[in-house]
């Protein structure tokens, strides 16, 4: 990694975390003021007790993204949001249980969610400069 892709104390770029936690923290608020109509979206898809999982799922993405922004516990803060997109991913966007007419907007969906992932991952496993 070049100098310029980290911070003095080691961090990843301001403006990379600004951008991810921004996207992730509009995402969970997104959720978290239309909760009915997620929940029963999420009923709709047989998510066992919906009307708890998906506010604390929201909750975990928001905490992370803030934790993410801010760069306050990353490592657990990576492990919120990753922990929010291995539980809903497979569930909600599950592209080979669908008809042929959703089928591609979810896997689109799918797609998006595995690379926020990815990037979740990238958060968390990343090294620690002492």
């Amino acid at each position: 990694m070049s100098d310029s892709d980290t911070t003095d104390n080691g961090a990843p770029s301001l403006l990379g975390r600004l951008l991810f936690a921004s996207g992730l923290g509009a995402l969970a608020i997104r959720n978290l003021t239309n909760l009915d109509g997620r929940i029963a979206y999420a009923d709709a898809k047989g998510v066992p007790a919906a009307d708890t999982l998906v506010p604390v799922a929201s909750g975990l993405l928001l905490g992370g993204s803030i934790g993410i922004g801010t760069w306050k516990l990353p490592r657990l803060s990576a492990a919120s949001v990753a922990t929010f997109f291995l539980g809903v991913t497979p569930l909600m966007h599950d592209f080979w249980a669908v008809d042929d007419d959703s089928r591609d907007q979810e896997l689109t969906s799918f797609l998006q969610n595995l690379t926020l992932l990815g990037a979740a991952i990238a958060f968390f496993t990343r090294p620690r400069q002492d």
